[in-house]
């Protein structure tokens, strides 16, 4: 077989499994969320619809107002709250595109299992399929977040794991297309690093390789430093992570805030803060406002939606529902865009190699160098560490330029 056309074959493989992704709706690449075709990330608020019902509308509109740009919404599968039946979730991901949020839904039944009496990821997948005539068709708009942290401590590695594995190939085999989300061990905070450790596996055991995982920073996670280390171990490994809850503190002890949404920022992950509002006795502190009320904004609050890394200073609508592309800013493509996608470096210093450098918190490509290869009608960033073939640089396929004079 000739090279020419062992390539070309590739290269329609290639194809095949980004038009796979893109179908599905919502998607994971490397370490990037995209809807529509475009990065996404995440900018929102935990709404507690399992335990107040009655508030969960105005708490999608008023969140929406507050500049977010998705929602993680608290259901229950009966095993300890009464069950979210399928009729209220799909008013749910309705009333959330009404207001032109993302859905993340979430089983909070599983809430510490092996630890307390919860349900099992089995047991939230039997819940996924019996509502599954209200999720089917909503790929472009809702993540199906298996099961809230659905292990508390003393459990084992391989329960984490084989346990997401078996979600994971029953959700698929069921008919799931959706974008799926992980939560850590340890009662979310993963301070044994069980979900780190074995995330790439689980992801691997995905056949449409669709998964994201999600870390609780609580009170884990009071350092800069240690904040820092677990993203970047995440982007390293090309994996894409979401800071699924988090606040200013818990339980009286102290989260580091400030640096969990800044290192979000930098590393392009997104956040949930918890919670809107509904907090119980010794966590009221959690509340983003008092009493439901979007004009009483808490000090947590103000943080979260008005902080210099807040939602609405970071926050970009997701482009389904007309909203502009996070990687199409105003601030990163100051320069001009390449042939590729990626903003042009405004300053040549940037540069980390041959042709790509890094501002504005993303990648961006020096204009000098031929950036992108028009590869039978699909356009493909032009390698810089690979001489011949296929590559794999900043989180996105590439083609070398030899490979793409060969055509």
């Amino acid at each position: 077989m000739k090279p020419t056309t062992l390539f070309k074959q590739l290269a329609a493989l290639a194809l095949s499994l980004v038009a796979a992704s893109s179908s599905a709706g919502i998607y994971v690449s490397g370490s990037t969320v995209y809807e529509n075709g475009s990065p996404f990330v995440m900018r929102g608020v935990n709404v507690a619809h399992a335990w107040y019902a009655d508030k969960t509308n105005s708490s999608l509109s008023d969140i929406s107002t507050a500049g977010a740009n998705s929602v993680r919404v608290v259901l229950a599968s009966g095993k300890l709250w009464a069950r979210t039946p399928e009729s209220q979730v799909a008013s749910i991901i309705s009333q959330a595109k009404a207001n032109k949020l993302i859905t993340v839904l979430e089983v909070h039944d599983t809430t510490g299992y092996g630890e307390q009496t919860a349900a099992t990821l089995n047991e939230a997948v039997d819940y996924w399929i019996s509502i599954k005539n209200a999720l089917i068709g909503q790929e472009d708009y809702v993540i199906i977040n298996i099961g809230n942290e659905p292990f508390g401590n003393g459990q084992s590695a391989s329960a984490w794991t084989d346990g997401h594995k078996n979600a994971i190939s029953r959700l698929r085999a069921a008919g799931f297309k959706h974008a799926l989300m992980v939560d850590a061990a340890n009662w979310g905070q993963d301070w044994q690093n069980i979900m780190r450790d074995n995330a790439a596996s689980v992801l691997a055991s995905d056949p449409q390789k669709n998964v994201m995982f999600s870390v609780h920073m609580y009170e884990v996670y009071g350092s800069a430093s240690t904040i820092n280390n677990y993203m970047t171990s995440f982007k390293n490994n090309g994996l894409a992570l979401v800071i699924g809850e988090f606040a200013a503190d818990h339980f009286g002890k102290n989260v580091d805030e400030g640096a969990i949404m800044s290192y979000a920022r930098q590393h392009n992950y997104g956040y949930f803060g918890w919670s809107w509002s509904g907090n119980g006795a010794g966590l009221t502190a959690l509340d983003v406002v008092q009493n439901f009320n979007p004009g009483s904004l808490t000090t947590w609050g103000n943080t979260l939606i008005n902080g210099a890394n807040g939602i609405k200073a970071t926050a970009k609508r997701a482009t389904i529902f007309g909203g502009t592309s996070s990687s199409s800013s105003s601030a990163g493509h100051a320069c001009g865009t390449a042939p590729n996608g990626y903003p042009y470096c405004c300053s040549a210093n940037s540069a980390t190699g041959n042709g790509w450098g890094w501002e504005n918190n993303q990648s961006c490509v020096v204009r000098t160098t031929a950036t992108s290869c028009n590869w039978y009608g699909t356009s493909y960033p032009i390698c810089t560490s690979v001489s011949s073939g296929w590559g794999w640089e900043n989180n996105r396929s590439c083609i070398s330029q030899s490979t793409c004079n060969s055509q």
